[in-house]
């Protein structure tokens, strides 16, 4: 299917197999690869460690044939450093020139539409044709932050309100309010209203807008609006198979999209011996003990989670928690995405290498790659 762009000058034709969304498979993958990156910041690291470490990690997977590379909005979480994936993307483009690059995701009840529209308009300036807007509804942290952030104690109202914040948004990116409405006069920029002044040329490319989510309102709403759909299959592995049944359900064809196309994120790390990966394992775990009991903290080594005590209520979460990491050696992670991909029918694998030196990360990006025969960097 073949669809036609207009932002009130010439008209553009657009191809829908070179959308940006449908990623090329290689390899022996069974599907395109991509990176989900937290920032993560290891106790002992600075935030300046983390950062540098995703700008080698973009480069590496570039450079081995992943399709996109996503940041996503976190706040108040001392081992998490991106509460700005504008930033981030920002400086990740300056060192990249391939991968697609997007939002995994921002947090829409947290700003204002207009804003979202002036940041990713001036990300699309910058690294044409590979932007992605990945959109969740949740507020990426907990509550008295997320008030700190909107300025109001109503939180269930941005969350209620997100079909319309979502629409919204989509009018300053594509710069279509109608006549009499509001903002009418109100234009994102960078954005499409350049190309209608004077001697004005605008790109044909437009960041496409995903939908993020961990349960079936966001597939629902993805599906009934034609848009691509990210599952966090990495902390809520329970509701992936009913949440991407339901988004291929409540599919209709858009102008995007002719058919479903929905991504799963994956907790994914391969190590070159089968018991480092279980103790790095351990200790991202760890981690998520301390944040789901409200003491959030930077990554712990290995060395502090062999050393910790864990009560048997912990050890229950951390079992249940590490079923779904797919760890081990590169053909057992192979394998392991291998079936989680045939169970889910996911149409990419973003993964996502949670652990405390970033040095292991980027080798476990590198060990998939060539468990899958990437091409080489």
């Amino acid at each position: 299917m073949t669809y036609v762009r207009s932002a009130g000058g010439p008209q553009v034709t657009v191809d829908p197999t070179d959308d940006g969304i449908r990623g090329e498979r290689h390899g022996t993958a069974p599907v395109p690869l991509s990176v989900l990156d937290l920032v993560t910041v290891g106790a002992g690291r600075t935030a300046t460690d983390a950062l540098r470490t995703s700008v080698d990690i973009a480069k590496l997977t570039e450079a081995r044939g992943y399709h996109r590379y996503w940041v996503a909005e976190h706040h108040s979480m001392p081992g998490v450093a991106s509460s700005s994936p504008a930033v981030i993307l920002a400086h990740l483009a300056a060192h990249t020139g391939r991968i697609r690059l997007g939002s995994g995701g921002v947090m829409l009840p947290n700003h204002a539409p207009l804003v979202i529209a002036e940041q990713f308009g001036t990300l699309e300036a910058m690294a044409p044709g590979r932007v992605d807007l990945g959109l969740g509804r949740a507020p990426g942290t907990d509550g008295a932050t997320a008030a700190a952030l909107r300025r109001t104690d109503r939180l269930n109202e941005g969350a209620d309100d997100f079909p319309q914040q979502l629409a919204e948004l989509t009018r300053f990116l594509d710069d279509d309010f109608p006549d009499g409405h509001p903002y009418s006069r109100i234009h994102a920029v960078p954005g499409p209203v350049q190309a209608t002044s004077p001697g004005g040329v605008q790109s044909p490319h437009r960041p496409p807008v995903w939908l993020l989510g961990s349960s079936g309102f966001s597939a629902r709403l993805a599906g009934a609006l034609g848009l691509p759909f990210a599952f966090a299959h990495h902390f809520s592995a329970q509701n992936t198979i009913p949440a991407l049944d339901l988004y291929r359900e409540s599919f209709k064809p858009s102008a995007l999209l002719d058919a479903p196309y929905a991504v799963i994120g994956v907790s994914a790390l391969a190590t070159d011996d089968e018991n480092e990966a279980r103790r790095q394992v351990m200790a991202a775990a760890l981690n998520m003990v301390r944040l789901r009991t409200g003491r959030p903290g930077l990554v712990p080594t290995p060395e502090e989670a062999e050393a910790h005590r864990f009560t048997e209520m912990e050890r229950d979460f951390i079992t249940s928690w590490n079923s779904n990491v797919v760890h081990g050696t590169p053909d057992q992670v192979r394998s392991g995405l291998d079936d989680l991909a045939k169970r889910t029918g996911a149409d990419e694998l973003m993964l996502t290498a949670n652990a405390h030196s970033g040095e292991v990360r980027l080798r476990s990006y590198d060990l998939i790659a060539s468990a899958y025969g990437l091409p080489e960097a």
